[in-house]
């Protein structure tokens, strides 16, 4: 009786604290909505014709993105305003091309957003002008239903997508927040990766966005590391790239001890959901012992790449001789900088197939023993 009336306090205890949750966030986002309903209300009477004749401009604190809209429909721009400030953006409108082209060269936009037919200047000629001054900028059309083949040719101009009128407030909402996704991952995946030497113990700790090279130990060219115990046996593993290239791993079919193994030859298979991909031996050497929990735990191997899920020890036959064709150290680094940069250039290239090719994946960077004796 007593444990159930702990489980129903415990239980009201985590119901409430939600509903206080729940109501704060609530409350939060009201607020915010509020204070961005009298931003729109105050900033659109300001005078900003010294910058462009026609332009109206919200600007919204700690803003999602900052868009411009150009189109010669008021009512249009109107609506961009009311819509995307309300959900946290801020919003510059004109009603010509050549008021955004001079915005464009000096203000720092995200999103720019065209019309299609205006007159004077179309919207093909300012998706061409604005991807010439500011490729960084990600230009979007807004056509009619009458052309959308046009809109859909402005993509081969530098567009990234296109919007149809007339469209609902969420529909617009829902798409700008679709772009502002697209617009961060590829930020994120253009950005210098984060690499850096650690401890093994806290590989286990570190954000996702980061890589992590093993203080102390050696990096083969196909991706293992290799740590020199005290005996003279070498301890082998597997890298941060390759788990967090892999993501999951669900067997780990290790090498018979007693096996003698050549460098660059295979050592270990991986095997998952995607497939499988073979390790090669960082070193030439007779297996002494190998980490048999992995057969009953694989996960290790992700979980705990450089302590729990270590792959076996190896007492190497030309140690002094195959050594220098290893990296430590701060060499990693710029190294993995490189291969991430080539792994995130292959994922944008099968970014359609879902999920990642485990076979090309070993191709292409778990090298064999023409690059483990180069």
């Amino acid at each position: 009786m007593t444990a159930l009336l702990i489980l129903l306090m415990f239980l009201a205890f985590v119901g409430i604290d939600l509903l206080v949750r729940t109501s704060l966030r609530r409350q939060r986002e009201r607020r915010e909505r509020l204070a961005r309903e009298e931003v729109l209300k105050t900033s659109i009477r300001l005078d900003f014709t010294h910058e462009a004749k026609s332009l109206k401009r919200v600007a919204v604190p700690n803003p999602k993105a900052r868009i411009l809209a150009v189109d010669d429909e008021a009512v249009v721009l109107d609506s961009f305003r009311r819509i995307l400030v309300l959900e946290g953006y801020s919003v510059d409108t004109v009603e010509t091309g050549p008021e955004a082209l001079g915005l464009v060269q000096r203000n720092d936009y995200d999103f720019v957003f065209t019309d299609l037919k205006m007159p004077d200047m179309d919207g093909v000629e300012v998706v061409k002008a604005v991807k010439h001054l500011r490729p960084d900028v990600d230009v979007v059309v807004i056509t009619g239903y009458g052309s959308i083949e046009t809109a859909v040719q402005t993509l081969q101009h530098g567009a990234c997508e296109y919007v149809q009128k007339p469209f609902t407030a969420d529909e617009l909402s829902e798409f700008a927040r679709k772009l502002l996704i697209k617009r961060e991952a590829r930020i994120e995946a253009q950005r210098q990766p984060s690499v850096r030497v650690v401890s093994p113990e806290m590989a286990e700790v570190m954000p996702a966005s980061e890589y992590c090279v093993p203080g102390g130990a050696f990096i083969s060219p196909g991706h293992a590391w290799v740590r020199i115990e005290p005996e003279g046996q070498v301890r082998v593993g597997i890298d941060d790239f390759i788990r967090k290239a892999l993501g999951s791993v669900t067997e780990v079919v290790l090498p018979e001890r007693g096996k003698t193994v050549r460098a660059g030859d295979p050592l270990v298979t991986l095997k998952g959901p995607s497939g499988l991909v073979h390790l090669a031996a960082p070193l030439s050497g007779r297996v002494s012992h190998d980490n048999a929990g992995l057969r009953a735990t694989p996960e290790a191997i992700v979980e705990s790449p450089y302590d729990r899920g270590w792959l076996c020890l190896i007492e190497p036959s030309n140690l002094a001789g195959e050594l220098p064709a290893l990296r430590i150290g701060e060499p990693v680094v710029a190294w993995y900088q490189e291969e991430i940069t080539r792994l995130r250039a292959a994922q944008a290239q099968t970014a359609g197939a879902g999920t990642l090719d485990w076979t090309a994946f070993e191709q292409a960077f778990l090298a064999g023993s023409e690059h483990a004796h180069a």
